[in-house]
Order: C-alpha cells, then sequence, then structure tokens
C-alpha cells in the first residue's frame, strides 16, 4: 500500500481550485502538473481556503472533503499511479490518524456520491 499526499492548488487570481493526489515520495513538479492539464501554473492554495472550501487544515487534506464541496469549485486530479494501485493510505481528516482505503471506491463510489468526476493524469 502506497500513502498519498494530497495538495490544495489554485490560479494565480484564486479562482480556479485543484485538490491533486499524487504518491507520497513523488516530488511535485508545478510546471508538469499544468502541462498535463493544458493550464496556466498554479501554486499552493491558501490554508484558509481549504478550511473553508473542503473542511480541512493544513497537513490533513483528504478527498473526503470534497462532500463538503458543494458549489463543484474543486477539482479533483488523480495521479494515475495512484489510480493504478489497489489501495492507498491517507489521511482521515486529521494530522494523527490515516486510514486505508480501496482506490477504486473513492473513484468509482465516494467521488460521485460528493458529485465530483476526478481526472486522472499521468504525470
Amino acid at each position: 500500500m502506497k500513502m498519498v499526499k494530497i495538495l490544495f492548488l489554485c490560479n494565480r487570481k484564486k479562482t480556479i481550485f485543484y485538490l491533486f493526489v499524487t504518491t507520497g515520495e513523488k516530488a511535485f513538479d508545478t510546471k508538469n502538473f499544468s502541462n498535463a492539464l493544458g493550464i496556466s501554473r498554479v501554486s499552493f492554495a491558501p490554508a484558509e481556503l481549504m478550511e473553508e472550501m473542503l473542511g480541512n487544515k493544513i497537513g490533513a487534506a483528504t478527498v473526503f472533503g470534497t462532500i463538503l464541496d458543494l458549489d463543484r469549485d474543486v477539482q479533483v486530479i488523480i495521479d494515475k499511479e495512484v489510480a493504478d494501485e489497489e489501495y492507498y493510505g491517507c489521511s482521515d481528516g486529521t494530522t494523527t490518524c490515516y486510514m486505508k482505503i480501496r482506490t477504486a471506491d473513492i473513484i468509482d463510489k465516494f467521488l460521485p456520491f460528493a458529485k465530483h468526476k476526478p481526472v486522472l493524469v499521468d504525470i
């Protein structure tokens, strides 16, 4: 099982938001991420916006916060390397606990329930 890291990103104007799920050991490169999506460069979104939009604090980001994103302002982007794994380990929404979950359950069940369609990228 691989641990994932989840990054909350935004465009320069802070009007478009991304929740990026990637492997824990992979270095994040804004240029590669932006190129994979065909968008302008992104940066880390402010912590207060993550808490306001997804109910998560820095260090506790999780896809489960998408259930609070009723306006669908956050696009979920999943690294293909994560999507190809049977399980992954992730935060439960706190900075002290983690959980193991089937990747297919997140992609095929939870995210549709939260009305978010993930985009898979190969970075």
